[in-house]
This record gives structure tokens, C-alpha cells and sequence, in this order.
């Protein structure tokens, strides 16, 4: 994995927070841009950086938020290329979403049975339920089973 430069990665910081304000403030178009701004600043290779993760990450949900779906894809695709992001759930779930709205239905169940497997139900919840109603067509999800002494206490 490569470092950043101090002075690069505080830059990156002040402009993350800077488009992280913007986007709680419904200021999608001015996040994106304080996002790619930080982006730009980390050195090649872009895909050796930890940075690049969480940048391209938070870049692909604003895509998916403005239902800029093929972006999305581009974009959360590129960050799964970088380093630790295998494994969240929540980047799977984001390119799952946009998978699907783009029509790549076998991808999509495959990003969303990743992030369901890692978290569970539970990831779906404040999201639109057409995705869990799409992943409930393509994969076997059992209802947690009781436990044997919650079901004695029941009698």
C-alpha cells in the first residue's frame, strides 16, 4: 500500500470534509466535485491508495444517489480495485444497487449476496426494498431459526 505525503493527505482531508458538508446539506454536484478535487490529488498509482477507496467509494454513492447508475458502476468498480475494499459490505451493496439499475442482473446478485452474506438483512434496511425483494428471488435467505430455549420459554 502506498503513502501519502502529509501535506497531500491533509489537503484530501479538508477537502473531503468540505464535500461531506455539502452532501448533508443536499449539495450533491458540489460534493462530487470537492470529492474528485481530493481524488486528483492522490499520486499514481491511484489504485495503491487506501484513499482512493473511500474517495471512489463516497463518489460512486453520490452517483448513486443522483441515479447516475452506469457512473456508479464505473466508479464503485474502481474502488473495488483498490486496497480493503473486498469485504464492505457497504461498497458491495452500493455496486450491487447500481448493477442492477443498470440491468446487470448477475453482478448484482453477486454484490448483493456479498454485502448480505457480511452484514445480514440488516444493510437493507433503510434502503429501497426492491433490492432484498430482487436478492430473496436469487438466493435461499432462511428466517433466523429460534434458539431451542427461547422456544421451552414460549411453552
Amino acid at each position: 500500500m502506498k503513502e501519502l505525503n502529509e501535506d497531500i493527505y491533509f489537503t484530501i482531508l479538508q477537502l473531503s470534509k468540505a464535500a461531506d458538508n455539502h452532501l448533508e446539506n443536499g449539495e450533491k454536484s458540489a460534493a462530487l466535485l470537492k470529492y474528485w478535487n481530493a481524488y486528483d490529488l492522490i499520486p499514481e498509482p491511484k489504485k495503491d491508495s487506501e484513499t482512493s477507496t473511500w474517495l471512489l467509494t463516497a463518489i460512486g454513492n453520490i452517483n448513486f444517489l443522483n441515479e447516475d447508475y452506469k457512473a456508479g458502476v464505473a466508479n464503485l468498480t474502481s474502488a473495488m480495485r483498490c486496497p480493503d475494499a473486498v469485504g464492505n459490505a457497504f461498497m458491495h451493496l452500493r455496486l450491487g444497487q447500481c448493477q442492477l439499475e443498470v440491468g446487470n442482473l448477475r453482478r448484482a446478485e453477486n454484490e448483493l449476496a456479498r454485502a448480505y452474506t457480511i452484514e445480514g438483512k440488516s444493510i437493507f434496511k433503510k434502503e429501497d426494498k426492491k433490492y432484498f425483494e430482487f436478492l430473496k428471488t436469487k438466493i435461499d435467505i432462511q428466517p433466523k431459526k429460534k434458539k431451542w430455549w427461547k422456544l421451552l420459554k414460549s411453552e
